[in-house]
């Protein structure tokens, strides 16, 4: 079920969503491009509190090329602004920000019952448990970035996965979880991989999997 209240939130979010695709454009003469909607997503998270094309690489793991290509169209979108300090969002790119994670949280995870990767990275998206199924989409969204793939859990009155109350969820793994202050409606998100960035990629686009699904049935209402 649809709440009524989260129907503009997720009109909204296709909506960004469609700016994010836009900056991974091929736009002529410039160089095949080599970033997806994900690392646009994760970069606005890092130029959100002011970064530097070095913080960028480093971050992203991405060459200098790919770099300046991804600065150069979000300047393109009047996202970003840049001066010899560094780079940082334009009003516009700071309220398309402010909404694309008002419904979002995020943190790392230990490894636990349910989050088996070396490293595992947990977003909760306000309001989008209606929109999971088995989580193969979020899975396969996950893997297509290199992480080894995505385990999705809802939550009402407790944390599930298929519809079934998990029990066995360990103590850590469980209040950090509950810092992410998940309410019934909500859908969490856990990227495993061998490395951080893998993890938290494999998440980011596993939540960008779900935006699309919910803004597709959206549109079929």
């Amino acid at each position: 079920m649809v709440y009524p209240r989260f129907i503009n939130i997720i009109l909204l979010s296709t909506t960004m969503l469609d700016i994010l695709d836009k900056i991974t454009y091929r736009y002529a003469p410039s160089r095949a491009i080599s970033f997806e909607t994900v690392h646009v997503f994760k970069a606005l998270q890092l130029i959100s509190k002011r970064s530097s094309r070095s913080k960028l690489i480093k971050e992203l793991e991405l060459g200098e090329g790919s770099i300046k290509t991804l600065i150069k169209h979000l300047k393109m979108y009047n996202l970003i602004y840049t001066n010899k300090c560094g780079t940082y969002l334009t009003e516009e790119g700071r309220g398309l920000y402010n909404k694309l994670f008002s419904f979002i949280s995020e943190c790392e995870l230990p490894s636990s019952s349910i989050a088996i990767g070396r490293f595992n990275y947990a977003i909760l998206l306000r309001g989008f448990a209606y929109v999971i199924r088995s989580g193969i989409e979020q899975r396969d969204a996950a893997i297509k970035v290199g992480a080894l793939g995505a385990t999705t859990l809802t939550y009402n009155q407790g944390f599930m996965m298929q519809g079934n109350i998990i029990e066995s969820l360990e103590n850590e793994p469980y209040e950090i979880l509950m810092k992410l202050e998940p309410k019934d409606g909500d859908a969490i998100i856990i990227g495993s991989a061998n490395d951080r960035l893998k993890a938290e990629l494999g998440a980011k686009n596993a939540v960008i999997a779900t935006l699309r699904m919910a803004g597709t049935s959206c549109k079929i209402r």
